[in-house]
């Protein structure tokens, strides 16, 4: 893997980081070196970077949605 994919792999971690609370982040992080690991196997791979992304959104939409 080069660094963009490995850059891109880390989006969820990076954008979990903008959650109000510090729940959203261990997911996110483990999915992101899911993302890394399954490389190889890019069907896995995607579906390991979507479900990170999906809980670093739902983290970052509650930070929002009550301020």
């Amino acid at each position: 893997m080069n660094v963009v994919q490995i850059s891109i792999a880390a989006m969820p971690f990076l954008l979990s980081l903008a959650s109000r609370s510090g729940k959203a982040m261990a997911p996110s992080l483990l999915a992101g070196i899911f993302t890394v690991l399954l490389g190889s196997e890019p069907p896995r791979a995607a579906l390991a970077w979507c479900v990170g992304l999906l809980i670093a959104a739902v983290a970052v939409r509650e930070r929002t949605r009550t301020t």
